[in-house]
């Protein structure tokens, strides 16, 4: 049984909601790559602007409109591939050297192309490379749980280094975020109600999180600026 057949009306608010809200991140995430040009500060905005994508999709997909299982697949690779993304993005943050730096746009540049490579295999191919859906979703949401344990564990360790009050929230905000995940994953193997609801409140939080966390650091340094 698809997710589509269990609270669709739900699914399509809390959807378009998140998707939103990804957007407006990207917004403000853009801001730095704008004034500056630098192309280190485009991971960030990329990587939630796909997440904002997969929400996007997933409200279609979850909509009458988009009454075909194929959506739903592009849905969840576009969604690991934004945690896969947002993870290489912290990887090769630190980096400095050239070398390293020409190594992460190669290792995005690699991971955008095996994402339309998949994508084309899941609309091409009637039956993919897992059993179902669901069992994919397993698979998929365990990739995401992973990734995001470790930018939280990134994001600590620059707030060790650097402490500051208004880093503290960034991991929090992964946290909740991988939270979310990882209660799907009881969700695609029980249909469990409460899993569904933790997952959706829990998504919503971290996202809040980014949202004050953008809001504090860019619209507080117009007021000083301006």
């Amino acid at each position: 049984m698809f997710a589509t057949d269990m609270y669709p009306v739900e699914r399509i608010i809390t959807e378009v909601a998140s998707a939103v809200i990804c957007f407006i991140l990207v917004w403000f995430m853009i801001r730095p790559y704008k004034l500056t040009r630098e192309g280190r500060y485009l991971g960030l905005p990329l990587g939630f602007g796909f997440l904002g994508i997969s929400f996007a999709f997933a409200a279609l997909a979850y909509s009458p409109l988009g009454d075909n299982p194929k959506l739903l697949w592009f849905t969840l690779l576009v969604r690991t591939f934004a945690f896969v993304f947002l993870a290489t993005t912290y990887f090769f943050a630190n980096t400095k050297s050239k070398n390293s730096q020409l190594l992460g746009e190669l290792t995005i540049s690699l991971l955008i192309i095996v994402l339309a490579s998949l994508l084309l295999t899941a609309f091409v191919i009637p039956q993919f490379t897992f059993d179902s859906y669901s069992q994919a979703n397993v698979y998929l949401r365990i990739l995401n749980v992973f990734c995001l344990s470790y930018i939280v564990v990134n994001t600590l360790r620059i707030h060790v280094r650097n402490p500051d009050p208004k880093t503290i929230w960034t991991p929090f905000g992964f946290i909740f975020l991988a939270i979310s995940q990882y209660t799907l994953i009881f969700y695609y193997i029980d249909s469990s109600f409460s899993a569904f609801i933790g997952s959706l409140v829990t998504r919503f939080v971290g996202l809040a999180i980014f949202l004050f966390v953008a809001y504090r650091a860019f619209c507080s340094r117009d007021k000083k600026d301006g």
